[in-house]
């Protein structure tokens, strides 16, 4: 009867760490350009914002490799406030008054965003991914239009301070 009782007692605690450690997994929290203008409205912060596509293999890879690791999402959540949009979203966003929306996108194309456009070109083109850094006035400090390893994304955020 013993051996059973700890058999079960060794499962209810196994069960429960891992119940735990499921609610404690960190994540960036990803804000919109609506609830960032509110957010630096209430309290001025430097921003990072990424643009992605569904169809961008290196978006889907920094998704998956390094958006996760415990310390780039601390890195951004302590000194950043983060944004993140697909550059083909249809979805109109009002941002300091001012309407954007995906005025290239038809029925055949997907077309980039004109804040993607806007924010995130280089030459005349948009390519994901592609990310910046805005000081607290958004003002582009930098853009990088490139897979970014962890450490190289967190060697780029810190040069920021």
């Amino acid at each position: 009867m013993t051996r059973v009782r700890n058999i079960l007692l060794t499962l209810l605690l196994v069960y429960s760490t891992n119940a735990i450690y499921a609610q404690e997994r960190l994540e960036i929290q990803w804000l919109t350009f609506e609830q960032l203008e509110d957010s630096l409205a209430k309290q001025p912060k430097k921003v990072f914002i990424d643009f992605y596509t569904d169809w961008c293999t290196y978006c889907k890879k920094m998704d998956k490799k390094v958006f996760t690791k415990t310390d780039v999402i601390n890195a951004i959540s302590e000194d950043y406030y983060a944004v993140r949009m697909d550059a083909e979203s249809k979805d109109s966003v009002t941002f300091e008054g001012q309407v954007f929306s995906n005025r290239l996108a038809s029925q055949k194309r997907s077309g980039i965003h004109d804040l993607a456009l806007l924010l995130g070109q280089r030459d005349g083109q948009f390519v994901p991914p592609t990310m910046l850094v805005l000081n607290e006035d958004f003002k582009i400090l930098d853009r990088k239009f490139e897979y970014l390893y962890s450490e190289k994304l967190l060697s780029w955020l810190g040069g920021f301070d």
